[in-house]
């Protein structure tokens, strides 16, 4: 009975597949035919862009025109493996395994099979092979694993990148000859040649001004604690000397902030060693301007006391008010 069965699904698999190969070959003879007409249309229209100077459209275009030149060119290598392996066809029902020299064919029919969307009797093809060879022989075709045997020119032709900038150039250039064409390709040729740094080159300039951005914050960051670090550095006798000096001198409490804090705004080129520190504080003491600006910046920023009864700074607006 298993003998009966085997040589009734042998016929049925070769009758089965004779017919479809006989089928996608005259489709992909169609196909060629059709496209033959569409690619001389479209040729045709990308000449005209090129003489009225709309090369824009034309670059846009000629991608097209390749694609179609691709899955043309596939077809006419998918028509020649369908054709071998339609006189080979007992060769295929008579053994288990798939013989060694129409691996690549058979393996070329599976890959292409659900990329050609206009050829479906490629994907019965599929089906059949399926059945007679298992699951895992059209895995190891279909996702191009390790010793598949796919042609290497049906993988580039089906392939979905877009094409290359050298290659739409030179189509563009043989469309121009085609048509004796006088066309300046100057302009084309350095739109394709342009590297992606180029056309990025304006996100460089934002990331610039945004690296500039924060690097003052930082800056000012800086100088705010190189401040409290002066403040802190105050010994307490020119503490009571600022005191005497404010209540001798009742004026600066209504002197401009603008000038009382211009040595705390200015930001520090180098990190002041303890020898700077001292000198201003001598500074401090020698003049009440420098030391109203240190006590501000003390107060503002490290929060300092100065002992009971402590004068308290807060600056409000552009006055310095001392309770």
């Amino acid at each position: 009975m298993s003998l009966l069965n085997q040589l009734f699904n042998r016929g049925i698999f070769g009758a089965k597949c004779k017919t479809s190969l006989n089928l996608a070959i005259a489709r992909m003879k169609l196909l060629q035919n059709k496209r033959d007409m569409q690619l001389k249309h479209m040729k045709k229209e990308i000449a005209q862009f090129l003489q009225a100077g709309q090369e824009p459209i034309a670059r846009i275009r000629v991608e097209h025109v390749i694609r179609e030149m691709n899955l043309w060119a596939a077809y006419e290598i998918l028509e020649l493996f369908c054709e071998f392996v339609l006189a080979r066809v007992p060769i295929l029902e008579s053994e288990k395994e798939c013989p060694r020299e129409l691996r690549e064919a058979i393996a070329s029919i599976i890959f292409a099979a659900p990329r050609c969307s206009e050829v479906p009797d490629l994907l019965q093809i599929k089906n059949l092979f399926g059945t007679k060879y298992g699951k895992e022989f059209i895995m190891v075709a279909s996702e191009l694993r390790p010793d598949s045997g796919v042609n290497r020119t049906i993988i580039e032709k089906l392939s979905p990148t877009s094409p290359s900038g050298e290659a739409r150039l030179k189509m563009l250039k043989d469309i121009a000859q085609e048509y004796s064409l006088k066309w300046d390709s100057s302009a084309t040729e350095a739109e394709f040649m342009k590297s992606h740094e180029d056309l990025l080159g304006g996100a460089k300039q934002i990331h610039r001004q945004d690296g500039i951005s924060e690097s003052r914050p930082s800056q000012q960051g800086y100088s705010q604690s190189s401040v409290s670090r002066e403040a802190e550095s105050l010994p307490a006798e020119a503490t009571q000397r600022f005191q005497k000096l404010q209540a001798q001198n009742p004026v600066s409490k209504n002197m401009p902030s603008s000038k009382l804090t211009s040595a705390s705004q200015a930001p520090p080129d180098t990190r002041q060693d303890q020898t700077d520190v001292m000198e201003r504080a001598r500074a401090a003491l020698a003049s009440a301007d420098r030391a109203a600006a240190a006590a501000r910046a003390a107060a503002q920023l490290v929060n300092v006391s100065y002992g009971a009864p402590t004068p308290t700074v807060a600056a409000e607006g552009k006055s310095l008010n001392l309770t």
